[in-house]
């Protein structure tokens, strides 16, 4: 019966899955990564639920769960996209399907261990742009990279920006961010010559009718994956064996910024963080360089061996 009662709730959820993944692509209009790792929360705890059906799931069974995943190998950060996309669930089950309480309400996950954002130092950011603007493809990608560094873009900013979201007279870009926010951000001079530099390269590339400001070989919109691709390319002909990738060029900026100007509040309207706290953690940048600039440079910072 024990065996039944679980084959029974296995095809109860296995519907309630499904249909659940169908209103985050059809209604929520959510990317297919998303979906897909929204599938894999919720199969995980089906499977952690075993027979137990979905309505008698109480806050202590998902605290259980919580600790089991969090014994398999699972950090503060995974358990709590877990934990948001099971109350998601429930909050869909409460909504079309009459279940009345949601287990996960209330319930947070361990903390997670915080690490510090990986930059490049400014030498480092500065050999990346001395590219040698032999081809167009060339210009592309120090305009690329100008603009990550100079403006702490995300990639997928980047990629989706057109031409007319720079501002040559004021000096600023338009970005469309998370959520659809609109934010406006200084454009540093080197970035606007790069950037011009390139306009007159796209001029010769570009497909009619498309309005990517970055576009590829072909004259298509370039993606995120390509952009990956050449940065990884260009830091092994630099001699910048430092794991590069779009990110860091964000995060170099924030710190860049951070440590010149001391002004925090500043960084997280560039960056388009929703809250301080996320910016909060480029301060432990900042001071972990300060230190190391300290260690290298006071007689007295480190007691002499011997």
């Amino acid at each position: 019966m024990k065996g039944e009662g679980k084959k029974t709730a296995l095809r109860t959820g296995n519907k309630l899955r499904e249909d659940f993944l169908a209103h985050l692509r059809n209604e929520r209009r959510l990317s297919p990564h998303t979906v897909l790792n929204y599938g894999r929360d919720v199969t995980a705890l089906f499977e952690l639920a075993g027979a137990t059906p979905l309505e008698q799931l109480q806050t202590h069974h998902v605290r259980r769960f919580v600790a089991q995943l969090h014994a398999r190998g699972l950090d503060g950060r995974s358990l709590a996209r877990v934990l948001s996309g099971w109350r998601g669930f429930f909050r869909y089950l409460a909504r079309d399907h009459g279940y009345t309480h949601n287990p996960c309400a209330g319930l947070r996950a361990p903390k997670a261990k915080k690490t510090l954002p990986d930059a490049l130092s400014p030498d480092e950011a500065a050999r990346l742009m001395q590219l040698p603007q032999d081809d167009a493809l060339a210009v592309r990608d120090r305009a690329i990279f100008e603009l990550l560094y100079s403006s702490g873009l995300r990639l997928s900013e980047l990629t989706a920006l057109a031409p007319a979201d720079i501002h040559f007279e004021d000096a600023t870009v338009r970005v469309t961010g998370k959520g659809s926010k609109t934010r406006i951000v200084p454009v540093g001079s080197h970035a606007l010559r790069a950037v011009q530099d390139w306009l007159k390269q796209r001029a010769t590339l570009v497909k009619a009718g498309n309005q990517a400001l970055f576009v590829n070989h072909g004259g298509g919109r370039l993606t995120p994956r390509a952009i990956q691709y050449r940065m990884k390319s260009w830091a092994r002909k630099l001699g910048l064996n430092t794991g590069l990738y779009p990110h860091k060029l964000r995060h170099s900026f924030a710190s860049h910024v951070l440590q010149s100007s001391g002004d925090l509040r500043a960084v997280q309207e560039m960056l388009g963080h929703a809250s301080i706290a996320t910016t909060q953690v480029y301060t432990h940048l900042d001071f972990q360089y300060l230190a190391k600039a300290y260690d290298a440079a006071h007689p007295r910072a480190k007691r002499k061996a011997g």
